[in-house]
């Protein structure tokens, strides 16, 4: 078996990575339309690369998203500076495919890190950033009950002009598991 079921959801579930999936990430993250709102277009990636960084995060809080009936890798998503002293860490994600997008993925993804954030490591507060021309994600992470807590005011470059950072983070007490 290539991937293993971590948490599973209803029509996803996220696996550790996998080290063959190298050729697809190396599409992915470069694919301006995904590396845009990761804030990583002026970066080139190589299946090198992604193969290493696949190796060096697998004992990370990091995992594939791999839709569940067909066993299929259509995105990736994390945990990121966790601090069991604060109970705090930063969340993201990334569905790869267009025709993988506006099915609800992003929030029962969503859904699954904050259970595993809130229920598993014992955290309080979870952030994530995004960008301000993002609005489909601005307002999935909303419907997930994640609230706004201040801007950076056009410092990302992209598509032309400049964009807000936008922060945002939900509480434990705030979280509700509709989406599961």
């Amino acid at each position: 078996m290539k991937y293993y079921k971590k948490m599973t959801g209803k029509h996803i579930y996220l696996s550790p990575m996998c080290e063959e999936d190298a050729d697809i990430y190396t599409k992915w993250m470069n694919d301006s339309v995904i590396t845009d709102g990761l804030g990583s277009s002026t970066m080139v990636f190589s299946k090198e690369g992604e193969r290493n960084w696949i190796e060096d995060n697998a004992g990370e809080y990091q995992f594939a998203i791999i839709e569940k009936e067909s066993d299929t890798l259509i995105g990736n998503c994390g945990i990121q500076g966790v601090s069991h002293t604060f109970q705090r860490a930063e969340i993201g994600l990334f569905i790869g495919e267009e025709e993988n997008r506006n099915k609800g993925y992003g929030k029962e993804v969503l859904s699954l890190l904050l259970e595993y954030c809130f229920d598993t490591l014992n955290l309080h507060n979870v952030m994530l950033k995004v960008f301000s021309f993002n609005e489909q994600a601005i307002h999935t992470y909303k419907r997930v009950g994640f609230q706004e807590i201040g801007r950076r005011r056009e410092a990302y470059y992209a598509k032309g002009r400049f964009w807000d950072d936008i922060y945002m983070d939900i509480l434990k007490d705030e979280f509700t598991r509709e989406f599961l």
